[in-house]
């Protein structure tokens, strides 16, 4: 039985750090280990299907989500009728940027296009623009209200 994202409640909720060591171990090292060149691939479908398992019903859902889930602070930067511009930020998204050239965020990108695509109930596609100076990343989400998805 899948939960959706607002039944799943943590045990306790406590203030934690998160190593970016750790993070960077998980998310650098070995998921490209085990993916190999394919890693920003997989990963942007591998988003698409935690949304799909974890829908969400509006954007500002999407925001809680990435907050829960220690993804970074995703805002809302600008939006028109078939395009969405977000920016995600954290402490770790910074170190990640300053330390590894090779970074990628297509998890997030992927879990967002499958969010927006299920709200609007459009294909979306989402592209990732990582800012190093800045040490944080930008999203496009795009859609066209032509290509309407039959659910």
């Amino acid at each position: 039985m899948n939960e959706t994202a607002t039944e799943i409640k943590p045990i306790e909720q406590k203030a934690e750090s998160i190593s970016v060591f750790g993070y960077e171990l998980i998310r650098e090292e070995l998921l490209h280990d085990l993916l190999g060149d394919d890693t920003a691939e997989i990963l942007y479908w591998a988003g698409k299907r935690l949304a799909r398992k974890y829908p969400l019903e509006s954007l500002s859902e999407i925001i809680d989500f990435f907050q829960e889930a220690s993804w970074g602070n995703l805002t809302i930067i600008k939006e028109t009728k078939n395009e969405l511009e977000l920016e995600l930020s954290s402490p770790i998204i910074k170190e990640r940027c300053k330390k590894n050239n090779h970074c990628t965020f297509q998890l997030e990108a992927g879990f967002i296009a499958q969010q927006i695509e299920l709200q609007l109930s459009v294909i979306c596609e989402t592209f990732e623009h990582p800012n190093k100076k800045r040490g944080n990343v930008q999203y496009t989400v795009k859609w066209d209200k032509k290509d309407k998805l039959d659910y």
